[in-house]
């Protein structure tokens, strides 16, 4: 039996096999790169064990230092969690050569599948070769890898080239892998999948359908169980073929087989030899611990013959650090809190406290609710995501909670283009009016000079905040009776706590600081200084980094001088495994030059100035 487990992984799904692993009684090993010295799974695994070096490729990316790990922990087994290494067969035969324990399926069947090429050839499929005008929209894929890293739609040949160098940039950098291939682009179909788990012993279960078709990137927001309105004939049809593919390379352990459905029809997608991140869908509905099960699996154990029925409804939101007003840009700094009500399962990668850095995915945190029927998990996890509690960077919360009531939601009509239609919609900025006045009077608490109030009439106080992206200011003043504020009747103000009354209707919000930030009830706001910095203005046309992160590619040829077209992409960033591409704002003139491949970058550098055509140069400058 396994007495000690190394997760060759970080992060939430790190933590979340701990959790089962102390459940069993089995002793854990964490492996850990320096940015994560102190992250959450090293605090959590009962050893931990130092990879030295920050970028994947240097750490857990390195199956020979995680094999060296596991030996001098003195782990019996290891688990490879998800992404990363989870599919490298080299990694699973390493392991396997150790003496040690894998946890998944044979290195032979990861081979087969685990490059999405092998597996549509052993379906019957194959990729597109030379693309022509007739083939388009036409994908560009990773081969190895998930989690939409190393993935381009191409729309027009003259994007092909820039889409096929991107997507193997980012495939080698994610999973130390470049190969790509090509495939048609199926529009707006829906993403199903079917969970499997199998024994060494011949059973293979088809644990019901998952819907994943809300996608931002080709990665996953939304996942639920069971695939809502499905047919039960395409749905026996989809569990038949998962099994199938299963029983073709001999599959050991848990995996998932994906499909595009579209008019009806299932497109084989490809199979994925590894725990997935929507799992506890599948767990909530049909009662089981697939890590658990996994573990049971690699002791040689027996499944029954019948997996259990199945009950009611799971879905499952993925809480990113990332701004999906801003093409998704990912978010960094420190996550001072976070908490979801009870009833809801919670699984994260983080504490309060800890840094949200640059090195990998922006995923904070999964939250997962199961009710009897789809409409009630609707309810739950709305719900439960607008009254939790986020401090730290911006996050997808309210585009979530918006997702999660849409009308095209709601009715289960969705498919991979709901974003594509909805974002701008989904995104709009809708503050509320009276957060920034609740958090000035929670500032101003206890402030006052003259205990409270004056006898003489007081001025009114002025504050301002940065909120969704706006600047706002609000006044109010201190009186006998205590703090006040035009057109509103302030019944309580204190530090953490305000309560105002509008027109009869009184409400409550819960006010925390930390430094510059304001978070008022679910509402981010940034206090500003009184008085502007008039040095802190940018010429037009500037482009600066909007988020942390190393620059890898700038475009072909591109020097100061140069004329640009509007749109035109001049400078790619890569920051948490995912390359982010910056344009010209209009057409114009390259005026300024400051990236090159390899610069760190902080948020708000200057990376270049495009002098917009319409706009003269002034004498001696820049206009």
């Amino acid at each position: 039996m396994i007495q000690t487990l190394l997760v060759a992984n970080r992060g939430e799904i790190a933590c979340r096999i701990f959790r089962t692993c102390s459940d069993l009684g089995i002793r854990t090993v964490a492996v850990y790169s320096d940015a994560d010295e102190h992250a959450l799974h090293t605090r959590r695994a009962d050893t931990a064990v130092r990879l030295p070096g920050a970028a994947p490729a240097d750490t857990y990316l390195r199956g020979d230092l995680i094999v060296k790990a596991a030996l001098a922990a003195g782990a019996d087994a290891v688990h490879p969690g998800y992404g990363f290494l989870s599919e490298n067969p080299d990694f699973a035969r390493a392991v396997l050569d150790a003496g040690l324990t894998w946890i998944g399926p044979s290195p032979e069947a990861i081979e087969a599948m685990a490059s999405k090429t092998r597996a549509k050839r052993l379906m019957g499929l194959e990729p597109l070769g030379e693309v022509t005008q007739g083939d388009l929209p036409v994908l560009v894929k990773a081969a190895a890898g998930g989690g939409g890293r190393g993935m381009r739609i191409v729309r027009r040949l003259d994007e092909l080239r820039d889409a096929l160098e991107g997507a193997r940039a980012e495939a080698a950098s994610a999973f130390g892998d470049g190969e790509v291939f090509m495939e048609p682009y199926i529009e707006n179909g829906r993403h199903i999948e079917v969970q499997i788990l199998a024994d060494t012993h011949g059973t293979v279960w088809p644990l019901g359908t998952r819907d994943c078709s809300l996608q931002r990137r080709h990665q996953k927001v939304i996942e639920e169980a069971p695939a809502p309105g499905l047919p039960e004939r395409l749905a026996r049809e989809l569990r038949t073929l998962a099994v199938r593919a299963a029983r073709a390379v001999s599959y050991v352990g848990a995996g998932t087989v994906e499909f595009l459905v579209a008019e009806g029809r299932a497109h084989f997608l490809e199979m994925n030899t590894r725990l997935q991140v929507e799992h506890p869908v599948t767990e909530a509905v049909f009662g089981l611990d697939l890590v658990a099960e996994q573990l049971r699996v690699a002791e040689g154990h027996a499944l029954e013959k019948d997996p259990p029925s199945p009950r009611g409804h799971a879905i499952e939101v993925r809480l990113y650090a990332e701004d999906p007003a801003r093409d998704w840009a990912p978010q960094t700094g420190t996550l001072h809190r976070l908490a979801v009500p009870p009833g809801v399962r919670l699984d994260t990668g983080y504490g309060d406290g800890d840094p949200i850095g640059v090195h990998y995915d922006p995923m904070l945190a999964k939250a997962v609710a199961h009710a009897p029927t789809r409409a009630e998990a609707v309810r739950r996890l709305a719900g439960a995501l607008e009254s939790a509690v986020i401090h730290g960077p911006a996050t997808n919360r309210d585009l979530l909670v918006r997702s999660l009531h849409h009308e095209e939601f709601t009715s289960g009509r969705m498919d991979t283009g709901f974003y594509d239609r909805h974002l701008a919609a989904l995104t709009a900025p809708a503050p509320d009016p009276l957060a920034p006045l609740a958090a000035a009077l929670a500032d101003a608490h206890g402030r006052s000079r003259f205990g409270g109030w004056r006898n003489v009439p007081s001025q009114d106080q002025v504050k301002r905040y940065e909120a969704a992206g706006e600047e706002t200011e609000v006044r109010y003043r201190h009186t006998r009776a205590g703090l006040a504020a035009d057109g509103v009747r302030v019944v309580r103000a204190d530090a953490g706590t305000v309560v105002l009354e509008v027109d009869g209707v009184r409400r409550e919000f819960a006010v925390a600081r930390y430094g510059d930030e304001v978070y008022v009830n679910a509402e981010r706001l940034i206090a500003l200084p009184r008085f502007p910095d008039p040095t802190a203005q940018l010429a037009p046309g500037s482009l600066v980094a909007p988020m942390p992160g190393t620059v890898v590619r700038v475009a072909e040829g591109l020097t100061e001088g140069a004329t640009v077209t509007a749109g035109q992409p001049l400078i790619w960033l890569e920051a948490m495994k995912m390359q982010h591409q910056i344009s010209a704002p209009a057409a114009g003139t390259l005026t300024s030059l400051h990236a090159e491949p390899g610069q760190q970058v902080q948020p708000g550098l200057l990376l270049a100035v495009v002098q917009p055509t319409h706009i003269q140069p002034a004498s001696g400058g820049i206009a």
